[in-house]
């Protein structure tokens, strides 16, 4: 049994001041995904590139203190795949795949559609290439896709859903993909095994929101179809702080 972490954690510097080696040596996890490091290697201490007992792996943005994806791995990968081969997408530093025997792990950190939906068109288009992207290796081997998805997904998934049907994160054309990418063959792990409102895993900063978990779920593990029935739990860790987003975790047989 493998176990598995992804993290948004808006800014890796920041989140080092806050505990982040302890909490990641208390998870005790095989791989660990983070996305929103918004640093290059050379920013980050000694520590954080050398946690005892991972090797880490880093695609960072070109643009500094912005986007960036890293995953910490226990075990040797048989191959590392920086980005997905869009140089539209890839100078943001968002998709990390590492490969292993029987399975690809895909640590992807989706764009943010923007106030007003400024960048909706970007980022349908950086789904859609992703979507490609993954069903190519699934067509191989296991797939996991794990990070911030920047949607939630439906109403369970946040507390005010009204109110924010023409927001980023929740406009109409965001949750359609979603259905797109579930339909196309990849499966909701959380949703496998809690069917409960009042699940988040990103919180605002303001409004005490929580303390009060007024909340979105945005974060997931995603495996192909094919892979289902390798998934043994799948969590969310919202007493783990540091960050605006709490981990997510799978279990994977």
């Amino acid at each position: 049994m493998r176990k598995f972490v992804s993290w948004n954690v808006n800014g890796l510097r920041a989140v080092e001041k806050k505990g982040f080696i302890e909490i990641i040596a208390g998870l005790n996890a095989d791989l660990v995904a983070l996305q929103e490091i918004k640093a290059l290697p050379e920013q980050l201490s000694e520590s954080i590139q050398n946690i005892p007992g991972y090797t880490a792996y880093w695609f960072s943005a070109q643009k500094k203190g912005y986007a960036g994806v890293a995953t910490y791995s226990k075990e040797q990968p048989l191959s590392v795949i920086y980005g997905i081969d869009h140089k539209d997408h890839d100078y943001e530093g968002r998709v990390l795949t590492l490969e292993f025997a029987d399975f690809f792990f895909v640590n992807a950190y989706f764009p943010n559609s923007q106030h007003g939906l400024l960048r909706m068109d970007y980022k349908l288009q950086f789904n859609r290439d992703l979507l490609a992207f993954a069903q190519a290796l699934a067509r191989q081997k296991s797939v996991i896709i794990c990070g911030d998805f920047n949607v939630a997904h439906k109403e369970i998934d946040l507390t005010n859903p009204k109110q924010n049907e023409k927001n980023p994160g929740f406009s109409p054309q965001e949750r359609a993909w979603m259905d797109h990418f579930l339909g196309a063959g990849f499966v909701d792990t959380f949703r496998m095994f809690n069917q409960e409102p009042g699940q988040y895993t990103w919180w605002s900063y303001r409004f005490d929101a929580r303390e009060r978990n007024i909340g979105w779920r945005i974060d997931y593990f995603c495996v192909d179809q094919k892979s289902a029935g390798r998934v043994k739990a799948a969590g969310i860790l919202p007493k783990v702080l540091g960050s605006d987003h709490c981990p997510v975790t799978l279990d994977f047989a």
